[in-house]
């Protein structure tokens, strides 16, 4: 299995990109977006001046639990930038998204509360309500994690998506929000909670 077929097997459909459009990435916006590869993983982030996106992780079911995760993380983590990715909202059905948070939660990441993310996929014209994870060197505020989600919306998300598509997706003022009194529950403790039961 190539690393496109590794991704598109492990993630939902209307999380995926589509080849071309991760293939454009990495020839067009080489200088940004990234592939971390080997037999047991693929990583595929994007790092900018002031931040880096992780857009994808998956390492095979083999090596899970061997560290591979955490050391992926702390070469990215070496770089002092804050560190941003999405998640979907935990489903107890599903015990990799509940293991996936654990994961993040012990690499001390941290929920972005104020933050409504919710996208309609092209693959499944469907509402996607996804939650966004952050770890940060300087303790940045949401507000800025939120500028820099837009900033990766506009840029890695977006990207030609007429071209590859023969659609676009929505504005990153539909998509995103920013609200200090959102009502969400963070995640990270919902979790915590739910495990000391």
């Amino acid at each position: 299995m190539n690393w496109y077929e590794k991704l598109n097997d492990y993630f939902p459909v209307e999380e995926m990109k589509s080849k071309k459009h991760m293939e454009l990435l990495l020839e067009e916006k080489g200088d940004v977006y990234f592939k971390d590869e080997s037999p047991q993983h693929v990583m595929m982030y994007a790092e900018f001046d002031t931040f880096i996106f992780i857009d994808y992780v998956w390492v095979s079911a083999k090596t899970r639990g061997q560290g591979i995760g955490h050391k992926l993380l702390d070469k990215l983590k070496n770089k002092q930038k804050p560190i941003i990715l999405e998640v979907e909202p935990v489903d107890y059905e599903d015990s990799d998204s509940e293991k996936r948070l654990h994961f993040y939660h012990r690499e001390g990441f941290k929920h972005a509360q104020s933050i409504g993310y919710n996208r309609r996929s092209l693959a499944t014209n469907e509402e996607t309500p996804m939650e966004i994870l952050y770890w940060s060197p300087q303790d940045d505020s949401e507000e800025v994690i939120y500028g820099q989600m837009k900033q990766m919306y506009e840029d890695i998300h977006t990207y030609k998506d007429k071209e590859i598509y023969g659609k676009e997706y929505q504005s990153s003022e539909e998509v995103l929000s920013y609200d200090e009194n959102r009502e969400a529950a963070n995640l990270l403790d919902e979790l915590t909670k739910k495990s000391s039961q």
